[in-house]
């Protein structure tokens, strides 16, 4: 289904007669961004100067005249409690734990914000989140084919890089071009040329282009030759699967012919029977065709052993095309990568959705946009400087309360709410019932779990709660089983405290929602709470009661 098509008004504009001819309709957009690249370029030393660590002010600036301009008002900064929990949520993907949220909050220093995301974005902890968020955004809670050990192993892959601090042009370099051990899982979930192009196109260059594979876009300047032409560099690359030195991981090699190229038939009626169509060069989106030397005339395709790493062709396409996405002046790349890096943060990015770049979808911000893709670009592709920047702003430091009922607001005028991942819930529910770091680092998503919390947005941010998550929640034993008082954690700890009931509900409130409690939520959990010790049965009762309604709020469930 062309989801375009459903999206886009009939009576768009139609396409300039000037640009008639696809190719040059395609020329059109690439040039401009190429203006756009060369200008950021050219900029780069006035855009940079001076203002490093000053990208945050710029992001300010940028949001508060937008804010100006619609007559929205500004909003409050965000309590201290909130945004510890947001940037725990957000940069190690787990909630602090008593002791990290005690420290904090009772933390003087008017910096500590930005000391404790300093500290958060040198946890190991870091690195292991961006793995987990990079994992699902690129291949989806259920890739077919894909052992789970495999997928533990590309997620330990790209944890490495993020730990290293590695540039991010580098690693899509390392992960399209598929050499090391356990970077390969991107051919293996999308292993046709159709899955390759349209994926490689919408998650690393932000751009829809599966439309033009039935049909010249009706809207955008992409045609059917521009899908076929970028198809082209990915029709000869398969997999070879093999049984790795570790038994339960299963080891690929990503391979490439020499030959081959898609077909394509301009109109169906046109098609012969027995025919498929004409053979189309490669060709760089809205740029000029691949320049291939000539096979020799005796070339025959060497065999493919199985389980056996295949031969290397005499000329590279994939190459080719790996080298073009990631050019320091590719004229997508850096824009796509700042647009879904802010999303991440902010909850929706300056161009929503995230990967889909049109004419006809304008960038809520487009003068932070390019200021940020050009601060990228001159920070060499830096990740944790980026994303220390945002962080550091105002904008994303915001309260999460106001008058405005958007979950994602466009202008960023209150905080994003958003339903924890289920990797994000598991490892804080092993927090939450002090279970400790070391315990949240080792759990994994049930099956169960992963059934019915895996999918909680619909893809572009939007919650979609269902029946069946609200069962499982209040009525499983999945959250209530944490909550038995046994093995040091949480509730047992409490129950052996000399501490008053209202030192322990106060513990209880900061171990699972980062506050304290109110007067009201104080003093109706201490009544609950405080039986007589004989009955331990029921004490003990109470206490599992009381933590797993805690656990099982809207407010432990969602980040604001």
């Amino acid at each position: 289904m062309c989801n375009h098509e459903e999206s886009r008004q009939p009576n768009a504009p139609a396409r300039d007669p000037r640009f008639a001819s696809p190719a040059i309709g395609a020329l059109v957009p690439l040039l401009a961004l190429r203006a756009s690249v060369l200008c950021i370029v050219f900029l780069l030393p006035t855009l940079t100067r001076g203002q490093d660590g000053a990208l945050r002010d710029t992001i300010d600036r940028e949001v508060k005249a937008a804010w100006a301009k619609d007559n929205l008002a500004a909003p409050e900064r965000s309590t201290d409690s909130v945004f510890l929990r947001r940037i725990y949520l957000d940069l190690v993907g787990m909630i602090p734990t008593y002791e990290e949220a005690t420290a904090f909050l009772g933390d003087a220093d008017p910096q500590k914000r930005e000391k404790l995301i300093d500290k958060l974005l040198a946890d190991p902890r870091y690195a292991r989140n961006q793995a987990q968020v990079w994992d699902v955004n690129l291949l989806g809670r259920n890739p077919q084919g894909i052992r789970s050990t495999n997928r533990d192993a590309f997620r330990n892959w790209l944890a490495t890089h993020f730990e290293q601090n590695v540039p991010y042009d580098r690693i899509v370099h390392k992960l399209l071009k598929a050499e090391e051990d356990n970077s390969k899982l991107f051919y293996v979930a999308y292993r046709n040329s159709d899955d390759l192009t349209t994926t490689a196109m919408r998650f690393f260059l932000g751009t829809q282009l599966q439309c033009a594979k039935c049909h010249d876009h009706p809207y955008e300047s992409w045609t059917q030759q521009d899908y076929y032409g970028m198809a082209g560099f990915f029709v000869r690359t398969y997999v070879v699967e093999t049984d790795g030195a570790n038994e339960h991981i299963k080891k690929f090699y990503v391979g490439e012919k020499s030959t081959g190229d898609v077909s394509f038939t301009v109109l169906p009626k046109d098609a012969q029977p027995g025919t498929k169509g004409e053979p189309v060069k490669p060709r760089f989106l809205g740029g000029e065709e691949l320049q291939e030397p000539e096979l020799p005339a005796d070339f025959k395709e060497p065999k493919v052993e199985p389980k056996q790493a295949p031969p290397k062709p005499l000329f590279s396409r994939r190459e080719k095309i790996v080298e073009w996405i990631t050019a320091k002046d590719n004229p997508y790349l850096a824009r796509a990568a700042v647009n879904r890096i802010w999303a991440q943060f902010m909850g929706r990015g300056f161009v929503h959705p995230v990967d889909d770049f049109n004419s006809e979808n304008d960038p809520s911000h487009p003068e932070l946009l390019k200021a940020i893709e050009a601060g990228f670009i001159a920070h060499q592709f830096d990740l944790k400087w980026l994303i220390r920047e945002i962080v550091n702003s105002a904008a994303y430091q915001a309260a999460d309360v106001g008058p405005v009922t958007d979950a994602l607001p466009k202008y960023y005028e209150r905080a994003r709410i958003r339903p924890l991942s289920v990797e994000e819930l598991t490892a804080s529910l092993h927090i939450a019932t002090g279970l400790g770091v070391e315990a949240a680092l080792k759990s994994k998503p049930s099956g169960d779990m992963l059934k019915y919390l895996g999918d909680p947005t619909d893809g572009q941010g939007r919650f979609q709660g269902s029946l069946t998550e609200h069962l499982f929640i209040h009525n499983g034993d999945t959250f209530r089983g944490l909550c038995y008082p046994r093995n040091g954690n949480l509730a047992e700890t409490l129950l052996k405290s000399e501490e008053d009931w209202n030192a322990k509900v106060e513990r209880m409130f900061l171990s699972v929602l980062s506050r304290t409690p109110t007067t009201e939520e104080r003093e109706r959990f201490v009544n609950y709470l405080n039986v007589d010790p004989k009955d331990t049965k029921l004490e003990s009762q109470r206490m599992e009661e009381a933590l797993w309604v805690l656990v099982a709020t809207s407010e432990f469930r969602f980040s604001r």
